[in-house]
Protein backbone atom coordinates (compact mmCIF):
# COMPACT_ATOMS: atom_id res chain seq x y z
CA UNK A 1 0.00 0.00 0.00
CA UNK A 2 1.26 3.34 -1.16
CA UNK A 3 2.04 5.80 1.67
CA UNK A 4 -1.12 8.35 2.42
CA UNK A 5 -3.36 6.43 0.30
CA UNK A 6 -6.54 5.37 1.87
CA UNK A 7 -9.51 3.30 0.24
CA UNK A 8 -12.83 2.93 0.54
CA UNK A 9 -16.13 0.82 -0.25
CA UNK A 10 -19.23 2.98 -1.39
CA UNK A 11 -22.65 2.06 -1.53
CA UNK A 12 -25.16 4.59 -2.61
CA UNK A 13 -28.87 4.82 -2.74
CA UNK A 14 -31.64 6.93 -4.61
CA UNK A 15 -32.16 7.34 -7.93
CA UNK A 16 -28.87 6.46 -9.38
CA UNK A 17 -29.20 3.76 -12.04
CA UNK A 18 -30.34 4.80 -15.58
CA UNK A 19 -28.98 8.30 -15.12
CA UNK A 20 -25.42 8.13 -16.41
CA UNK A 21 -24.84 7.86 -12.75
CA UNK A 22 -21.42 5.87 -13.35
CA UNK A 23 -20.31 7.55 -16.32
CA UNK A 24 -20.61 11.03 -14.10
CA UNK A 25 -18.78 8.97 -11.25
CA UNK A 26 -15.89 8.14 -13.49
CA UNK A 27 -15.42 11.80 -15.19
CA UNK A 28 -15.26 13.11 -11.55
CA UNK A 29 -12.92 10.75 -10.06
CA UNK A 30 -10.55 11.16 -12.88
CA UNK A 31 -10.79 14.98 -12.77
CA UNK A 32 -10.07 15.01 -8.72
CA UNK A 33 -7.58 12.62 -9.34
CA UNK A 34 -9.28 9.31 -7.31
CA UNK A 35 -8.76 5.57 -8.54
CA UNK A 36 -10.84 2.75 -8.14
CA UNK A 37 -13.83 1.51 -9.96
CA UNK A 38 -18.03 2.14 -10.13
CA UNK A 39 -20.43 -0.50 -10.95
CA UNK A 40 -24.52 -0.84 -10.57
CA UNK A 41 -25.83 -3.36 -8.56
CA UNK A 42 -29.04 -5.07 -8.95
CA UNK A 43 -30.68 -4.06 -5.67
CA UNK A 44 -30.75 -0.43 -7.77
CA UNK A 45 -27.71 1.21 -5.63
CA UNK A 46 -24.36 1.82 -7.10
CA UNK A 47 -20.86 0.54 -5.83
CA UNK A 48 -17.51 2.59 -5.31
CA UNK A 49 -14.50 1.88 -4.71
CA UNK A 50 -12.61 4.56 -4.32
CA UNK A 51 -8.09 5.01 -3.74
CA UNK A 52 -6.39 8.04 -2.96
CA UNK A 53 -5.44 10.79 -0.57
CA UNK A 54 -7.81 11.41 2.62
CA UNK A 55 -8.67 15.10 1.02
CA UNK A 56 -9.51 13.97 -2.77
CA UNK A 57 -11.56 10.98 -1.25
CA UNK A 58 -13.46 13.92 0.67
CA UNK A 59 -13.88 15.58 -2.47
CA UNK A 60 -14.71 12.48 -4.09
CA UNK A 61 -17.64 11.56 -1.36
CA UNK A 62 -19.20 15.39 -1.92
CA UNK A 63 -19.27 14.80 -5.50
CA UNK A 64 -21.11 10.90 -4.83
CA UNK A 65 -23.48 12.58 -1.95
CA UNK A 66 -25.10 15.25 -4.68
CA UNK A 67 -24.36 13.00 -7.65
CA UNK A 68 -25.10 14.40 -11.41
CA UNK A 69 -28.34 16.53 -12.66
CA UNK A 70 -30.67 14.06 -13.31
CA UNK A 71 -29.77 11.88 -9.86
CA UNK A 72 -30.75 12.18 -6.23
CA UNK A 73 -29.04 10.68 -4.12
CA UNK A 74 -30.88 9.40 -0.93
CA UNK A 75 -27.83 7.46 0.92
CA UNK A 76 -24.19 6.94 1.44
CA UNK A 77 -22.58 4.21 2.88
CA UNK A 78 -18.82 4.01 3.56
CA UNK A 79 -16.79 1.79 5.14
CA UNK A 80 -12.79 1.58 4.86
CA UNK A 81 -11.35 -1.24 2.49
CA UNK A 82 -8.15 -2.56 1.13
CA UNK A 83 -6.50 -0.73 -1.40
CA UNK A 84 -6.18 -2.70 -5.07
CA UNK A 85 -3.62 -0.98 -6.41
CA UNK A 86 -5.84 0.59 -9.48
CA UNK A 87 -3.64 2.87 -11.67
CA UNK A 88 -7.29 4.31 -13.21
CA UNK A 89 -10.64 4.97 -12.41
CA UNK A 90 -13.40 2.36 -14.95
CA UNK A 91 -16.54 1.22 -14.82
CA UNK A 92 -17.04 -2.28 -14.38
CA UNK A 93 -19.74 -4.68 -15.23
Amino acid sequence: MTAGVKALHVLVSGRVQGVAFRWHTRDAARAIGVRGWVRNVDDGRVEVHCEGPEDKLELFLAFLAEGPPASRVTGLEREPAGTQGADSFEIVR
